[in-house]
């Protein structure tokens, strides 16, 4: 008789009125809300701007959540295409199901887009999101406990997590995979901060080191539960991309240290009035072009003298001065006939 492990909620949603407030939902939210802010303070510790972060999340999670529903029900595409299995419960992703792998592939294709848009380099975004991202999933692995999912092995450890009776499952206690990555994921988040101040790692380089990580303790994990999942050579699908995705991760590390060298000395361009206004930047330039120009002109009506009418005295003094000259010239002429 197991007499210490951590109990499973009888439920997973509460009804605030007509309202259903589901745990694994909530847990998301969570994850999401916690990535957004710890990206834009190390965004704005990098030189780029506040809000910047939030605005391209805006296009990163929705992509990210589609990606990731899509891994899921594409890899276990018998739970809701199979005999006696009903294809809209595909749709429900509340109830479950989404994959780490098709939420980042697809989230980074809508931070491309977002970063594009604001004229961002997508590696430095990545970086600064890099923690944010496993802190997001330390929390939103929380969400498997509310719905007595994702667990291991049966186990009568002092923290093994208690399952009832249910669709797919059977009651007694097992270990808590979900509590294992949540606590390897904040492990991982702690690393990258770490190694990000320390070798101050740039272009895509603190996100690879928070992919490779996280892949590591992703297979050990992985190894452990007993769901229901598609094996190739005996091992789990998950295991496998695991794997290639930590070769892959650590290729880029190596290279991108080789090619690219040192970070980024500026992640986000001046988006100000003067460089992003051309009517602005033009008056800017005609200010200071015209200015030596009305200068020249002055210089040169004063030179000519013809810019103020003359006084009578002035006129008369200048007459004499001009019949005085042309005596002098007339003078040697006269001379050299005598």
């Amino acid at each position: 008789m197991n007499l210490a492990y951590i109990p499973s909620p009888s439920t997973g949603v509460i009804h605030l009125g007509p309202i259903p407030l589901r745990g694994y939902a909530f847990c998301i939210i969570i994850g999401v809300f916690v990535a957004v802010w710890l990206g834009n303070k190390r965004w704005i510790a990098r030189g780029g701007k506040p809000g910047t972060v939030a605005d391209i999340a805006v296009w990163a999670v929705p992509f990210g959540l589609v990606g990731g529903r899509l891994y899921h029900v594409i890899t276990d595409y018998q739970l809701y295409f199979g005999e006696g299995r009903n294809w809209v419960d595909a749709f429900k992703i509340w109830e479950g199901g989404l994959g780490i792998w098709g939420a980042i592939a697809l989230g980074a294709v809508g931070a491309w887009i977002g970063c594009r848009l604001r004229g961002i380099p997508l590696p430095a975004w990545a970086d600064a999101l890099a923690p944010g991202i496993a802190l997001a999933q330390a929390c939103g692995r929380w969400g498997n406990w509310f719905n007595q999912e994702l667990y291991g092995r049966a186990t009568d450890l002092p923290w093994a997590v208690e399952i009832s009776d249910g669709p797919n499952r059977v009651a007694g206690t097992y270990h808590p995979t979900f509590l294992y990555e949540s606590l390897w994921c904040l492990g991982v988040a702690a690393l990258v901060i770490w190694a990000d101040r320390r070798f101050k790692l740039g272009h895509g380089r603190a996100f690879a080191l928070y992919v490779a990580a996280y892949c590591v303790g992703r297979g050990w994990i992985e190894y452990m539960r007993v769901d229901e999942a598609h094996h190739i050579l005996g091992v789990r699908l998950n295991v496998w991309t695991s794997i290639v995705v930590f070769i892959l991760a650590v290729v880029y590390l190596v290279l991108s240290a080789k090619l690219r060298p040192g970070r980024e000395e500026v992640v986000e361009p001046d988006r100000g009035p003067a460089a992003s206004d051309p009517a602005t930047k033009d008056e800017a330039d005609g200010e200071t072009k015209d200015e030596p120009k009305d200068g020249a002109a002055e210089a040169k009506d004063s030179g000519d003298g013809e810019s103020e009418p003359k006084t009578d005295a002035e006129a008369a003094s200048a007459e004499a001065t001009e019949d005085a000259g042309t005596a002098d010239a007339e003078a040697p002429k006269t001379a050299k006939k005598l």
